[in-house]
């Protein structure tokens, strides 16, 4: 009986650590399986993941190009010259007025002139902004026929940026003249600053004129163009000379011929009366005088002695 009881308590031993083992196995199972998939989570988002994607964007920040360096500004001198064939040149005139002042810039020269009475010519001197210097030039070549263009563009950065630095370097030297000037005590050395500070203000005034200049140049663009209409070849053959017309000028040139004899006569008329006067004056005065005037008769010589007549006469 005791023999059946301990064989029932070793079997039951013996199920109880089946069934902790068999419970154990899906535990561990289960882990690996979570770790399994742990594997992948770990490359796309875990922590090796985070490390990975830290050392990628450190590695991205790096090679990132960084922001380009900002470059002085460039200084430009834009000049243009346009001759254009219009149909119409004051209409055409006042047109490019209006382009220039809807642009912002300002008429600076205008001359217009006929010639021959045929066809009319204009000139006129436009300023523009620079950004709108190529827009402009291009409305003023579309106005008729182009004759010609003449574009130049001279970069002055150099110059700006000297007569800056030396704007800068007189205003610290004039600045200097006038702290030795608050501290001198003596009159001959406040004579002799004040003279340094005239010849240094006069300096730095001149290149402040210099740099309004350039700034206006720099800033405007200056445009010249030149508006002709077409020459009208039927009014000038109509204006050949005909017979009318020679006989017209032959007229004329008759009435000139009269009026330079008139001018002529005129000028020599008081000379004319003076010289008629001159002449009644000797012709009825003076010659009827010299005419009544007795001639002496010559003096005979007195007979000397002996003399008597001759023979044969009584």
């Amino acid at each position: 009986m005791r023999a059946r009881r301990t064989v029932a308590a070793l079997f039951l031993t013996a199920s109880i650590a089946l069934a902790g083992c068999s419970a154990a196995d899906p535990e561990s199972s289960a882990d690996d399986k979570a770790q399994s998939a742990a594997k992948p989570a770990l490359q796309d988002g875990g922590a090796g993941s985070g490390y990975d994607s830290d050392r990628q964007s450190s590695g991205a920040e790096q090679t990132k190009p960084k922001d380009p360096v900002a470059l002085a500004p460039t200084h430009i001198i834009r000049t243009a010259e346009l001759a254009v064939e219009v149909k119409d040149a004051p209409k055409a005139l006042a047109a490019a007025r209006g382009s220039a002042e809807s642009a912002g810039g300002h008429v600076s020269n205008e001359s217009t002139e006929r010639i021959d009475d045929t066809h009319v010519t204009s000139r006129v001197v436009l300023r523009v902004p620079q950004e709108k210097y190529d827009a402009v030039l291009a409305e003023l070549a579309g106005t008729g026929k182009l004759l010609s263009r003449k574009a130049d563009a001279k970069d002055v950065t150099g110059q700006v940026v000297d007569v800056e630095s030396r704007i800068a370097t007189q205003r610290a030297s004039v600045a200097r003249v006038r702290a030795l000037m608050d501290r001198a005590d003596k009159l001959s050395d406040v004579v002799t600053l004040e003279g340094q500070l005239s010849s240094r203000q006069a300096e730095l005034e001149s290149l402040l004129a210099q740099q309004a200049a350039l700034k206006d140049r720099t800033t405007l663009a200056t445009i010249t163009l030149v508006l002709s209409e077409k020459e009208d070849k039927g009014q000038k053959e109509e204006d050949d000379p005909g017979f009318l017309d020679a006989l017209g000028g032959g007229w004329y040139a008759l009435v000139a011929v009269g009026v330079w004899i008139a001018l002529a006569v005129g000028a020599v008329a008081p000379f004319a009366v003076l010289f008629g006067v001159l002449y009644a004056l000797w012709r009825w005065v003076l010659r009827p005088r010299l005419a009544r005037r007795p001639v002496a008769e010559p003096a005979m010589p007195a007979p000397g002695p002996g003399s008597g007549p001759a023979p044969g006469q009584d």
